[in-house]
């Protein structure tokens, strides 16, 4: 139950569409002035070493984060939201170099408002990423602020959707949903507490990342999110991102997505733009693919 650990694939494909699209719908929400609860489900161990064992078994940063600073280096202009995802990373590394990756929790944190009393709920259940992630955060002494609890994530969130009310008495919660997805009922899982929730706490943003693998599950989750979404009559976005694989990879993740349900207006064209410049820079082999759905 306790085999995965994101330290081995930290900066591939994923991450980078992952992140950029955290920050793009984070920068957006951050533009009203009233608080927000910020959660994540799964939250690994915070902060990872791109030059440490982990990632250096398995590379991915290689074809993900690297290979797409290479590219850029060759661009006059690099749309926004890969600039801010690239000063995001910067910020915890010195010297121009990236040997530290910030997972989604130093990422959410670094947007919080003091002023406007966000609030970071993270959840992990390995025990040595949960250790790691609190150990990462008691460095920030960021108190009450941002919390970091060993449990489920999945049903952590019924004991904060709906979110208190804030100064303003407005309900604002923005919730990322990323598991490994190494068991398959987290796929299911996934489906049923969006469902429950879009129910609870309707105006939530809810970001859900997931693999696109051949399997049966993995094919039919965005569409089942995408149904729901259409029968709670709420927005949604479906950003796809596939490198293809390379000669002789036989294995390895190659496409992942991110579906968001109540997006930002902006987003859509945040992320194509982003895409545009991603996926060619990833690209390899056959299967490359890239695009940016959303609901009319």
């Amino acid at each position: 139950m306790f085999s995965y650990r994101h330290a081995f694939h930290a900066g591939n494909h994923a991450d980078v569409l992952k992140h950029i699209t955290l920050l793009a719908t984070m920068r957006h929400l951050m533009q009203k002035e009233a608080g927000i609860t910020l959660i994540d489900t799964h939250s690994g161990a915070g902060l990872y070493r791109l030059d440490g064992d982990y990632s250096q078994k398995g590379a991915e940063a290689q074809d993900g984060l690297f290979k797409l600073l290479g590219a850029l280096e060759k661009l006059d202009t690099i749309p926004e939201p890969i600039e801010d995802y690239l000063e995001q990373i910067a910020s915890f590394n010195a010297n121009g170099e990236a040997r530290i990756y910030p997972g989604s929790p130093f990422l959410m944190q670094r947007l919080m408002r003091h002023e406007s009393r966000d609030r970071l709920r993270l959840f992990e259940l390995h025990p040595t990423d949960s250790r790691a992630l609190m150990s990462n955060i008691a460095q920030l002494e960021a108190g009450r602020t941002v919390t970091v609890s060993r449990e489920d994530g999945f049903e952590a969130l019924k004991k904060l959707l709906p979110p208190p009310a804030s100064a303003t008495g407005s309900k604002r919660a923005m919730v990322l949903i990323d598991p490994s997805y190494e068991i398959k009922s987290d796929y299911m899982k996934v489906a049923n507490v969006i469902q429950e929730y879009l129910k609870r706490f309707s105006t939530g943003t809810y970001l859900v990342w997931y693999p696109i693998i051949p399997r049966p599950e993995a094919h039919d989750l965005p569409r089942r999110l995408r149904t729901l979404a259409n029968q709670a009559q709420k927005p949604w976005l479906n950003a796809t991102l596939a490198i293809g694989r390379g000669p002789g990879d036989e294995g390895g993740l190659v496409a992942s997505g991110m579906f968001v349900i109540n997006p930002p207006f902006t987003l859509k064209d945040q992320l194509r733009k982003a895409l545009e410049v991603i996926g060619p820079a990833l690209a390899r082999g056959n299967g490359k693919e890239w695009k940016v759905e959303a609901s009319s």
